[in-house]
């Protein structure tokens, strides 16, 4: 909660009108989602499909009072007179502002997770596994834009402990500015796929901008089986080490990794991970092996689980949470919903709901997981278009349909007319 005067100063704000100085609770950017209008400070944001000022006749009839815009609405005194209406250069820009502020004002530690894809799964298992040790804030959903990542910040308080945020790009130089946002001190590196990759120029150039949230982080996780990823991710560690000395807890099939996984047993319905730790001595170099492997199992068996839950792992590692506690929290992990959620359908079906994801990556993932369940003849894909896949039209409805062919599928559902229309396609 913050006063709309001291919010005015910090988003660099002229005052169109001025009046009662409220205190704000909540941002709004969406006039649907109005709940709390006293307290409520609507960013009037805008694109090539949204005008926000079109919404502030609406908000104010609603009772909301409180105003960030670009150009000063029309006729604002007599149509808006008890309003507060601050005027800004760049509506975003201000979002970010607060946001950063606000978090600034807070000295709980930050879990920070990008990558292509398992952001939110990771975000929501380490919740699960955390949740009775911590009082966790964390982003809504798959909140991790750049309106996302503000919006997700701004709900924490002083009761928080631990603070879970995602972040999302898709073009470079946009996660300097969520990193000014989240500031993690614990950073997760899920991996690298070709999610939103027409914005760079190469894998490279879209790790090394992912890794820009890491730039004052203590310590970053991820999988270094991944040669590309490991060898960007040492390169930019050995850059800002003189600024932010960055300590990189590794897991693979190496000896040198932090966490070496020496096996994965895949079962009917659960999945066993055994692997040895290697833990820091106190001087912080020496790496120790324990003696005894450690096994985690987790009620999983596809292989986006298996790297989402040994992230995890290594997460609880790091903070140094008992085997036995690890052992016993990784069992009762639970889907997340919206991410490859299987469920009851009617007429003896079953349902697999994966509407969070829409891109090349996920999509081999969930029909990976569609194949497993082995109770169904026929299989149905309802797919809508998958946008900023960074190939062009024919390379990417090519390799769609080579994945359905492979994965045989019974029928596609296209929801947009590129996919019905499309003739590699009508092939399924």
């Amino acid at each position: 909660m913050h006063a709309i005067f001291q919010i005015a100063s910090h988003i660099k704000a002229t005052w169109v009108q001025q009046q009662d100085d409220v205190n704000i609770e909540h941002i709004l950017i969406d006039s649907r989602k109005l709940i709390f209008p006293a307290t409520s400070l609507f960013f009037a944001l805008s694109s090539s499909r949204r005008n926000g000022m079109l919404f502030i006749d609406e908000l104010y009839a609603k009772g909301v009072r409180n105003f960030v815009v670009q150009q000063t609405p029309e006729a604002s005194a007599i149509k808006y007179p008890a309003a507060n209406i601050l005027l800004v250069k760049d509506v975003l820009q201000s979002l970010h502002l607060l946001a950063t502020w606000h978090r600034n004002q807070f000295l709980l530690p930050v879990i920070g997770i990008t990558g292509s894809n398992g952001k939110t799964i990771v975000k929501e298992w380490l919740y699960q596994l955390l949740q009775t040790d911590y009082n966790i804030v964390r982003s809504p959903k798959s909140y991790n834009s750049q309106i996302g990542v503000p919006l997700s910040v701004w709900q924490i308080n002083s009761q928080h402990t631990l603070g879970i945020f995602e972040a999302g790009i898709s073009q470079p130089d946009e996660m300097q500015k969520l990193e000014k946002m989240i500031v993690p001190a614990i950073g997760i590196f899920t991996n690298i796929g070709d999610a939103h990759s027409e914005g760079f120029l190469n894998i490279r150039q879209k790790i090394n901008e992912k890794l820009q949230l890491f730039i004052r982080s203590n310590v970053l996780i991820y999988g270094a089986d991944s040669l590309e990823l490991n060898e960007t991710i040492i390169n930019f560690a050995f850059k800002i080490k003189d600024k932010t000395p960055l300590e990189l807890f590794t897991w693979g099939t190496k000896e040198t990794n932090n966490l070496q996984i020496i096996s994965i047993e895949k079962k009917a319905s659960n999945t066993s991970i055994t692997a040895h730790y290697f833990e820091k001595t106190s001087d912080g170099q020496s790496p120790t092996k324990h003696h005894q492997s450690h096994t985690i199992n987790i009620p999983f068996t596809d292989d986006a689980s298996i790297e989402n839950a040994i992230n995890c792992w290594c997460v609880l590692l790091y903070l140094k949470v008992s085997e036995a506690t690890i052992a016993a929290r990784m069992k009762q992990l639970r889907t997340v919903e919206m991410r490859l959620e299987l469920k009851k359908g009617i007429n003896n079906c079953s349902v697999i709901n994966d509407s969070y994801s829409a891109d090349i990556n996920s999509l081999n993932i969930a029909l990976d997981f569609l194949a497993q369940q082995q109770q169904h003849p026929n299989r149905t894909l309802v797919l809508s278009d998958i946008l900023q896949s960074g190939k062009n039209s024919q390379d990417l409805y090519s390799t769609i349909a080579g994945l359905l062919q492979q994965k045989k599928l019974t029928v596609l559902l296209g929801l947009v007319p590129k996919f019905q229309n499309n003739e590699l396609l009508l092939k399924i």
